[in-house]
Parts: C-alpha cells; structure tokens; sequence
C-alpha cells in the first residue's frame, strides 16, 4: 500500500469549535477518520498529523521529500508567509497538494496569496473536509 501523509498546520486541530460557520462542525477526529477511510478505499495507507509549529512541519517535508513520499498539505496560516515551508516543499520529490477547507479567495485579501501553490502539483479549497477527498482522490490517480 503506498503511504501518503496528510500535514496540517496551525489551529486545525481546533476543527469544530474553531469558527464553524467557516470551518464546520466537523471535527480534527472526523477528518482523520475521513482520511484513512478514503485512504483505505484507494489502496492508500494515509498518516494524518497535525501542528502548530513551523519547524515540525519542515521537517516532516523534509522527510517526505527524502521518502519520496506524496502530501496532501493544508498549510493553515502559513500558506500566507511560510518561505520557509515554501523552501522545503520546492524539494519535494513526490506530488503534493495544497488543500484548504475553505475559499480563501473568497475570504480576507491577506488570505489571496499562497506561497505554497507555485511549489505544489495542484491547489484544492472550498470544498470542506471534502478538499482532502478530492487530493487523496488526485493523489491515487497521479501516482
């Protein structure tokens, strides 16, 4: 079964009390039930973890990188300003994509410019825990 890694940044594991009427009722438990369901229905064996630090998520990229291992990457806050991440993802050696739950183009002009998307194979957002759906769905049919 291939591993993929589903990284979550910052106040995403807030999932369900943190502004519903943006993020949902959902919780961060359903959403990692949600992935390795779908995980498990595309022959993917799906790891979901989640941080508030910067410096983690580095190096679970960099680690992916080294495992070639593909992401699904919902950046959170810092998709606005991480160059950091950025960096570190532009050394990806497996497909990644960026997920969001919401628009964020249709939100606060800060949330228009992701410095992730120029470094990922492709964007998904707006859908809810349904973004991460549709990228395990690409994921299984890129690789």
């Amino acid at each position: 079964m291939k591993k993929v890694l589903v990284l979550n940044g910052p106040n995403l594991r807030r999932l369900g009390t943190r502004e519903p009427e943006i993020y949902g009722a959902d919780t961060f438990d359903d959403l990692v039930r949600l992935c390795r369901e779908t995980g498990l229905e595309l022959g993917l064996d799906v790891e979901v973890r989640q941080t508030n630090d910067e410096a983690e998520l580095v190096g679970w990229v960099h680690r992916a990188a080294d495992e070639r291992t593909p992401v699904v990457l919902n950046p959170a806050a810092f998709t606005h300003y991480s160059y950091a991440l950025h960096d570190a993802l532009a050394q990806r050696t497996a497909p990644l994509i960026e997920v969001h739950i919401s628009n964020p183009a249709a939100r606060e002009e800060f949330r228009h410019t992701s410095v992730v998307a120029s470094v990922a194979t492709g964007t998904i957002a707006g859908f809810g825990l349904r973004s991460y759906v549709l990228a395990l769905r690409a994921l299984s049919e890129l690789e």
